[in-house]
């Protein structure tokens, strides 16, 4: 410890400063450093005398000083901080890079955490206190498998006082290796005959249009296999093209297609399910296609296009009573558009009563509440939970779904 008093003129005074310093303590631990910093202490003493312009530079360089030396100045720097792997084989397995940090700080630094942004991403470091001069080592690996491509991944070195001080990256493109069989198509419909896929989305079909989609099939037996589709859950909207036989070896595709009749309107959910029958046997494996029937957005204009706007995504009745009566809450559809807004669709299970039905209009810069009602007596105990689907005319979002949660108690 040192002691030292200065004395300088001031505003109107001799300022009189005395200046204790301590340097830091550090308490070594087998996981982190606890590092000490006390500022210095000053003691002013004030004494009537003329102020200078010198006086005032002096005085504000030492409080410049003062202010600095009671700073941490640790620093881990990196060089290269980002490393590129090249081009890499998915088969090749893992690969490796080692960066070097140095400390070009005047305090300890010790690295806490080094967080990636994948899995596929491995630090190995130290926590062993890197003094000012020292340096550190993070080595970085890198899983291609079933993952072909470029890639870009960065890792975020933090210290034992939780800041980030460096961000290292690693790249490079992955070389594809060649799947088996299995893995293009990982579904078994039976006797040999495999599938790529089960679910077809077809996201928003609009009227008077059509979509595709295809689920890939291999047959990896040594004979034919007899292939037919059965309708489960049917909207009469979609139909399929398949091979009735598949030849041994033979790959090929199922394509459904969705065709929206531009004389008969379809809004809302649209959903099929087909079962797989393989060899007259019924396969464990069955195909689902789903889809929203909505407006074309190309046939309006910005001029006239409405914009459809929620108070609430979620409506929370919270905890009720299941012996309380009915229980309503509401939000309100608004639109913040130019054209009228039409309600196409409105979907839920009825376990939540809803006041809204198809065709409801709102004019622009209108509005509208709906209500919704919760019979707790006819409900079961426990956390409810169900979803509101509505679908309207807005071109650019014209599905909403609003969450509906409750608690029924005792």
């Amino acid at each position: 410890m040192c002691s030292n008093q200065l004395s300088y003129s001031g505003f109107g005074t001799t300022l009189g400063v005395i200046v204790s310093e301590c340097k830091y303590i550090a308490k070594f631990h087998s996981r982190k450093i606890i590092v000490r910093n006390f500022r210095k202490k000053c003691t002013f003493a004030w004494q009537n005398r003329p102020m200078t312009m010198n006086s005032i530079t002096r005085i504000l360089l030492i409080f410049m000083a003062l202010g600095c030396a009671g700073e941490t100045c640790a620093q881990l720097v990196f060089a290269p901080a980002a490393w590129d792997f090249g081009t890499i084989e998915e088969s090749g397995g893992r690969v490796s890079h080692t960066f070097t940090g140095v400390n070009r700080g005047a305090e300890p630094v010790v690295v806490l955490d080094v967080v990636t942004s994948c899995g596929c991403t491995v630090p190995e470091f130290s926590r062993r206190p890197v003094l000012p001069g020292d340096s550190t080592r993070v080595t970085v690996t890198y899983d291609p498998m079933n993952r072909p491509g470029v890639f870009s991944k960065s890792l975020g070195v933090y210290s034992s006082e939780r800041k980030k001080i460096a961000t290292l990256t690693v790249s490079g493109t992955v070389v594809p290796r060649e799947k088996t069989v299995g893995e293009q198509y990982p579904f078994e419909a039976g006797s040999g005959l495999r599938l790529d896929g089960t679910l077809c989305a077809f996201t928003y079909i609009y009227q008077g249009g059509q979509k595709q989609m295809a689920v890939g099939y291999a047959n990896t037996s040594g004979r034919p296999v007899r292939l037919e589709l059965r309708p489960r859950i049917s909207s009469g909207l979609l139909t399929a093209d398949y091979p009735r036989s598949v030849a041994p070896g033979e790959r090929g595709e199922i394509n459904l297609r969705y065709t929206l009749p531009a004389g008969k309107p379809h809004y809302g959910t649209i959903r099929d399910a087909l079962e797989v029958w393989v060899d007259g046997r019924r396969s464990d494996v069955s195909l689902t296609a789903h889809a929203i029937g909505a407006d074309d957005p190309a046939a309006v204009t910005s001029k006239n296009a409405p914009q459809a706007k929620l108070s609430d995504m979620i409506v929370k009745f919270g905890p009720v009573k299941h012996s309380a009566p009915a229980v309503r809450k509401s939000f309100v559809l608004s639109n913040e558009g130019r054209g009228v807004l039409i309600v196409r669709a409105v979907e839920h299970s009825g376990r939540i009563g809803v006041g809204l039905t198809a065709g409801r209009k709102i004019a622009p810069g209108g509005s509208c509440r709906v209500e919704l009602v919760l019979d707790p007596s006819v409900q079961e105990y426990g956390l409810l939970t169900d979803h509101l689907l509505l679908v309207t005319n807005d071109p650019v979002r014209p599905m909403r779904r609003v969450r509906l949660t409750a608690i029924i108690e005792d």
